[in-house]
């Protein structure tokens, strides 16, 4: 909901959940619902849950429904791979969990942002429960929190939240644009959990050698570590200056580009760059071009 909804002066309630917190795949949303408090007691009525215990089709049901409430607003923030993987892997890295307590904070700002009158939060907790409460109650001090493990099962407002979050992602992923379009990406890879099976088969599949895997994969995540221990080895110069620097020399050699279908012979790159041939389908697909001036 983008606008501020009639009731928005009055004291209201919000529910926050996510989905797609534990998959390799795929981006992880946030979503939050939020309504009167006077209309807490109705929204029973409407037949929320945990949304990992309800089918697709009653998932997508009452998600369709609650967008005809003029008495709910909800709201969702998108984290996709590619940032939680640039996140997660950077020289100063943030955490899974601090990425989730920013976007749920996100959220509540967002929504008091359209002159919302949030009095109490519910949250589902993202580690330690009281921990996670003083920090929210430090950030907005005028609301009350309640942050409390399987609150999608204890408060329906965070039922609803949790709802909006998973049809979100699903669809999401059904109609995610593929970058790399030009490499033959199937969207068989089952639940994206690193357990699945059809998951695990996906990854094989579509693993580079040399650049690991398309852009719809969290990079950060341990399967994908262990997927690539048998890949290229990449030697950055600025660890070879630091290790000459300290008078330790490496004894591996980086494996030449040739080996992995690369062409690096410089009389033949105009040609090359203008026909195409000879170069890596990486590049082809994202269709990277080579310059000499900037």
């Amino acid at each position: 909901m983008e606008s501020t909804p009639e009731w928005a002066s009055q004291p209201c309630i919000m529910g926050i959940d996510e989905a797609g917190r534990g998959p390799v795949l795929g981006p992880m949303v946030y979503g939050c619902l939020y309504c009167p408090l006077s209309y807490q007691s109705s929204l029973a009525s409407l037949h929320f849950a945990d949304s990992k215990t309800l089918k697709e089709d009653k998932r997508e049901e009452l998600y369709e429904n609650l967008k005809l409430d003029k008495s709910l607003g909800w709201a969702v923030d998108v984290i996709g791979p590619r940032e939680l993987s640039a996140k997660m892997l950077a020289v100063n890295k943030i955490n899974l969990n601090e990425i989730s307590h920013n976007s749920a904070m996100g959220l509540i700002k967002q929504v008091l942002d359209m002159g919302v009158l949030l009095t109490e939060v519910y949250l589902d907790t993202v580690g330690d429960p009281e921990k996670y409460r003083i920090k929210l109650s430090e950030r907005f001090s005028s609301i009350k929190f309640v942050v409390s493990k399987k609150a999608d099962s204890l408060y329906p407002v965070v039922s609803g939240a949790s709802i909006v979050a998973k049809v979100t992602r699903d669809r999401a992923l059904k109609e995610w644009l593929v970058e790399e379009t030009g490499e033959n990406i199937n969207r068989n890879f089952g639940s994206g959990y690193p357990g699945d099976p059809e998951t695990k088969a996906w990854l094989t599949q579509h693993k580079h050698s040399v650049f690991g895997f398309p852009s719809l994969v969290r990079f950060s995540w341990g399967t994908c570590t262990t997927h690539l221990k048998s890949e290229v080895e990449v030697a950055w110069e600025s660890d070879e200056a630091e290790e000459s620097g300290n008078g330790n020399s490496s004894t591996k050699r980086q494996a030449k580009l040739s080996k992995f279908g690369f062409t690096t012979c410089e009389s033949r790159s105009e040609e090359i760059e203008s026909s195409g041939k000879g170069r890596c389908k990486f590049f082809q697909a994202r269709k990277i071009q080579q310059i000499t001036q900037f």
